[in-house]
C-alpha cells in the first residue's frame, strides 16, 4: 500500500509522513524528490528546468521507483511529495492505480496565512521559491483529482496523522512519547529535510 501524502509547501507533508512512520512499524518513507536533485546535478545548464517535476523522467523514476518498492515491500510506502498537475499525478500515482496498486492519496490543505507562518517557522522567507508557490498550489489542489482533502488548519500534526491512517484503515502504534521527545523528534525531521547543497 502506498499513501501520498500531498499539499502545498508548509502542509505539513513531511512531519506527518514520519508521524505516521513512527507509529506504522512495517513502513517506509519515499522521497521523490531525491529523483529531481539528481536529475538536476546531471543535466546540462541550457537543458535545465525551474521545476525538476516538468522533466519526462522524474515522473518516470518515481513511478517505476514506486511501482518497484510496492512489489518488494510487504509495508506501508509513506509518500510526502507535492504534485498539483493533474497530468503529472496521473503518470504517476494514477498509472500505479490503474495496475492494481493501492494508492490513498490525502491533500493537507491550509489557508495561505497558516502556510506563510509554517514556512516562516522553518527558514523560508515569503519570496522564497516555495512561498511563492502557495498559491498555484492551494488553486491546483481543488481539482477532484487530489481528493481527499484535509483542512489543517488548527490540526496537529499527530492529529492528521491519525485522521489519515483512520481514513487509510491503518492501525497505528499508541504514542507514549513525552511532549518533549515529539518536538525534539519534529525537530530532527525538519533538520534531516533542509537541503543544503540543490
Amino acid at each position: 500500500m502506498i499513501v501520498w501524502i500531498n499539499g502545498a509547501f508548509g502542509a505539513g507533508k513531511t512531519q506527518t509522513a514520519f508521524e505516521l512512520h513512527r507509529r506504522i512499524p512495517h513502513s517506509f518513507v519515499f522521497d521523490p524528490e531525491n529523483a529531481g536533485y539528481y536529475i538536476r546535478k546531471n543535466v546540462p545548464s541550457s537543458a535545465m528546468r525551474d521545476d525538476f517535476q516538468d522533466y519526462p523522467m522524474w515522473r518516470e523514476t518515481n513511478y517505476a521507483m514506486l511501482k518497484y518498492i510496492d512489489a518488494s515491500y510487504d509495508g506501508v510506502v509513506l509518500v510526502p511529495m507535492t504534485v498539483v498537475n493533474p497530468v503529472y499525478f496521473d503518470e504517476t500515482a494514477g498509472r500505479l492505480r490503474s495496475e492494481g496498486v493501492v494508492v490513498h492519496h490525502f491533500a493537507l490543505c491550509a489557508s495561505k496565512d497558516v502556510l506563510l507562518r509554517r514556512l516562516r517557522s522553518r527558514g523560508d522567507g515569503e519570496r522564497s521559491w516555495a512561498a511563492r508557490q502557495i498559491d498555484r498550489c492551494i488553486e491546483g489542489l481543488r481539482d477532484e483529482t487530489f481528493r481527499h482533502h484535509l483542512d489543517t488548519d488548527g490540526w496537529s500534526v499527530s492529529d492528521n496523522a491519525e485522521r489519515i491512517a483512520a481514513l487509510a484503515q491503518l492501525e497505528l502504534l499508541p504514542d507514549e512519547r513525552s511532549a518533549w521527545r515529539k518536538s525534539w523528534d519534529r525537530l530532527r525531521t525538519q533538520w534531516n529535510h533542509i537541503r543544503f547543497f540543490q
